[in-house]
Order: structure tokens, then sequence, then C-alpha cells
């Protein structure tokens, strides 16, 4: 049995990046670019008026030259439009200022009397309600850095200085396989023994928040011929392949037996925590394979703290699971010498461990916003403590 934090150095030497590939900008939402990127072009590719209002030349203005209002300029028009002496052009938001403009006055501080401009802003300046061209990024120039989370932000900037297909670092396949033969899916009534089966459910929906949405869902009996026959099925489709159930060390207890058969090979299994101590991760080549315990609560603690970490360093995501230290808001004795993850709840600066600590039971993870990290060597936490917090998004 490892430590958590030798469980997690092995993950993070063991995984390596995807390889970038070129994808369509919509698509590439969440991911993270696998290369820098360049402008092609100048945004705005010309001098454009930020308001609605008069364009004119400052110069003729200072010499108090009377300015004449002459056409106008809309957003759009693609012809070129020049501003002859001791003329004003009408100017709306988004138009290319006239050629020999250099200064835009809102509407609001002018009169137009007899076609004659009379402004009335003792504040304005020379280029004025401007936005210079190349003011939003030069042709040419770094758009993004190789490494940066294509968020929303991102994408609408990269669209709006005319990206269509960027390098990005993939999301996995991945391949789900759900074992118990005392599962029953919802919707369906519940025979005498059985359980509702909702790690699928869980995992799914928390992989899906990654931007990965390549998952296949497999539901194996507790049988080790048809364990290591969906394994052998999923391993060639998958980069990621995570099982749940029968990791540990019963008599029905069959994955790591069919891990062996289908060549993964071992990296460790079992981890001093609570819960999820029977955890399995094991590498086929650059495939990632986890045996999480069957147990939700198990199912999602391993999955936040070790099948993250995984997908950070295949996703070159970075961060996913934010560390902070706060103050603990109630007593938690610890009755075994392991590290305890606890679901809790963060208040301001202050984190409380909330009941229902049962590793069956999600009724608390329903309520958590974090799970709070206790240390294998200290057992008496107390009201006041520092400790550490990973807040679950």
């Amino acid at each position: 049995m490892i430590s958590v934090s030798e469980a997690k150095a092995i993950i993070r030497s063991s995984c390596s990046p995807a390889a970038p590939v070129p994808m369509a900008l919509p698509q590439a939402a969440g991911l993270v670019l696998g290369a820098d990127l360049l402008a092609t072009t100048s945004i705005p590719a010309f001098d454009q008026s930020s308001m609605d209002g008069y364009a004119f030349n400052w110069q003729q203005y200072q010499e108090g030259n009377a300015l004449n209002v002459q056409g106008e300029a809309a957003a759009g028009i693609i012809t070129r439009v020049q501003l002859k002496p001791q003329q004003a052009i009408r100017i709306f938001t988004g138009a290319a200022l006239p050629e020999g403009a250099d200064t835009v006055v809102m509407q609001e501080k002018v009169t137009v009397e007899d076609g004659r401009l009379i402004v009335q802003d003792a504040a304005m300046s020379r280029g004025q309600h401007v936005r210079p061209k190349g003011s939003e990024i030069q042709a040419g120039a770094l758009a993004l850095s190789k490494g940066s989370l294509l968020t929303p932000p991102a994408i609408g900037f990269l669209a709006g200085i005319g990206i269509t297909t960027v390098m990005v670092l993939p999301p996995p396949r991945v391949s789900i396989l759900i074992t118990g033969n005392e599962l029953q899916q919802p919707g369906f009534p519940l025979n005498y023994g059985q359980v509702y089966e909702s790690n699928s459910f869980a995992l799914t929906v928390a992989i899906q928040r990654l931007s990965i949405t390549d998952i296949s869902i497999f539901h194996v009996p507790d049988d080790p011929e048809q364990l290591t026959q969906s394994l052998e099925g999923a391993l060639p489709n998958s980069e990621l392949v995570l099982l749940t159930g029968g990791v540990s060390v019963g008599d029905h207890d069959h994955v790591v037996k069919a891990t062996e058969r289908c060549g993964v090979s071992r990296l460790f299994h079992r981890v001093s925590q609570r819960p999820g101590k029977p955890l399995y991760f094991g590498m086929k080549g650059t495939q990632m394979v986890f045996g999480l315990p069957g147990n939700p609560s198990s199912v999602l603690t391993c999955f936040y703290e070790y099948v993250l970490t995984a997908l950070e360093q295949y996703m070159g995501r970075r961060g996913i699971l934010p560390v902070r230290r706060v103050k603990l808001g109630n007593a938690y004795p610890k009755t075994v010498p392991l590290t305890q993850f606890l679901k809790g709840h963060l208040d301001n600066e202050t984190v409380i461990a909330l009941d229902a600590q049962e590793s069956y039971r999600l009724s608390s993870f329903a309520r958590a916003n974090c799970l709070i990290y206790l240390d294998e060597g200290i057992r008496d936490y107390q009201p006041g403590d520092l400790v550490e917090i990973h807040i679950l998004s």
C-alpha cells in the first residue's frame, strides 16, 4: 500500500500529453492549445469608430475652420470614403474612419445647424472615440500561446481575429465498465438485494464537464471471463478506461486479474486513504486504466483526486481541482491512521465537514463544494485548524 502523494506522483510520471491535432474552433472549447497561435491579420483592419457621431480632422478643427457635414459612413460599407477639407462625416459605431479623419465626436456632444457641425465637448481630444488599426492585435503577433485553455472568451477572441482551426491536445476516448450483479438501472423496480446504479451517471457528467464527449458505458456482470472480454473490447478504442467495483480482494472481485490478462501493467493497487483504499492504476502502452472501488462516494473521490490528475497530464490542463488552505469549522477526530478525504462545504474562509461521510452515501457529496484533505499523520482535527481543501467544480 502506497501513500496518496506517491500514487499521484506515479500517475504524473506515467501519463504523457496527447499529440496535438487540428480541430475546428467551435469544437475546441475547453481544450488546450498545442502550439502558439499567431494573428494572420491586424484587427481591426482599419481605423474604426467606437461611437455614433461625427468624424473629422482634428487639425482642421483646431484651426477654427467651420466643419460642414457631408455624407455618412456606416459599419460594413466596403467603399472607401474620402474626407474633404473642412468636412465632417456622419459616422456610426464600427464604421471605418474616412481617409483624412482622425477624431470622432459623439452625437450627444454636437448640434448641426444648416449643415454646419457645432461641437459642444470641451474635453474633446485628438483621436477620441477611434479604435486604431491593429489595436486588438497586429498581424504576426502572438494571439494565444501554447498551453492556453480555450475558454469561451478565448474562443470568441480567436473567432474575432478570423481563426477557424486550432491545434489542440485532444480529449481522450473514455470507456467506463460498471461491474456488479447487484446493480439495477434507475427507472426499473428493485428486486431484493439490488441497488440502483449511479456511478455511470456521475462519472459521465464529471467527464463531460472537461469537454470530453466520446464516452462509452458497459455494464458487466461479476464474471471473470465476461469482464476480461469487455476490457479487451474497450482497450483498443480508449485512451482512458475506468472500471468501477470488483477492485478489492474478495471472491467476486475480478478487476485486477482481468487487467493482467489484458496486458495492463499494474503501477499501484491500494492507497493509504479513506475512502477508496483499493484504488488500482495501470498502463497499457499509453492507455490509462483505473480500477475504482464500487461505492459511489469512493468512485467520485478517486475520480477527482486521481483520474483528474491523469487527465491534467493527458490534456495539458492544470489546476482542474484548485487547492486552498482554510480554517476547519468543526472538530473531526480520525479513527484510522489513513489520509482521509471528507466531503465539505466551504463558506467564505471556513469549511465544514459534512455528515454522511460513509463511502456508500452520496447525499453529502450532493451538498459538498469541496473535499477536505486530512493528513495521514494527524489523528485529531479541531475547529480553527488550517486544512487543505480541493475545490469541486
